[in-house]
């Protein structure tokens, strides 16, 4: 007796009492449901008036969906007079579904391409650069020469005062 007056009095938790709203994806799909299941045209209000009782959208989210839907292209509206007209017949989403995937077959089908490319091409620049003690001599060779050359440039920075061209600039300027 007392548990039940206690949720009498305190209430349901506030897990079961709240009920989770949908998110916009799940709203966008029940309003194209409304439009592939009825294949009708609609105004703003009619939809308004629709999409809560038979869907669970709110009326004042309705208007955000359907621009978001008319914007991706899955619904088309016109213009007619003074009114908005909103249409999603079935056979567009298929078309618009086959031509993403024709879109995509194709994209796929020139990576493949480009990707098979750059294999021959890294075959190519391979040949020539085995790996041999002749070439890791020369790799060798070629690195003691590059450390030569910083240290006569080094070199070169240190007496780069007594440079009789320097100075002659340095005069110049003051």
């Amino acid at each position: 007796m007392l548990l039940v007056w206690l949720i009498f009095v305190v209430g349901t938790p506030a897990s079961e009492s709240k009920k989770k709203g949908l998110s916009f994806e799940e709203k966008r799909a029940r309003m194209m449901e409304i439009f592939f299941e009825t294949k009708d045209v609609f105004q703003l209000k009619d939809l308004e008036k629709i999409a809560p009782k038979e869907k669970g959208i709110t009326s004042m989210s309705v208007k955000e969906i359907l621009q978001s839907l008319v914007d991706d292209g899955m619904v088309d509206t016109d213009r007619i007079g003074t009114s908005n007209y909103f249409w999603a017949f079935p056979s567009k989403a298929l078309h618009a579904r086959k031509r993403k995937l024709e879109e995509l077959e194709s994209q796929f089908a020139e990576s493949s391409q480009k990707k098979e490319a750059l294999q021959k091409s890294i075959e190519k620049s391979k040949i020539g650069r085995e790996d041999t003690a002749e070439r890791a001599a020369l790799l060798e060779e070629l690195a003691t020469l590059r450390q030569r050359k910083e240290q006569l440039k080094a070199e070169i920075d240190k007496y780069r005062e007594c440079d009789p061209d320097v100075v002659e600039e340095m005069h110049s300027s003051l």
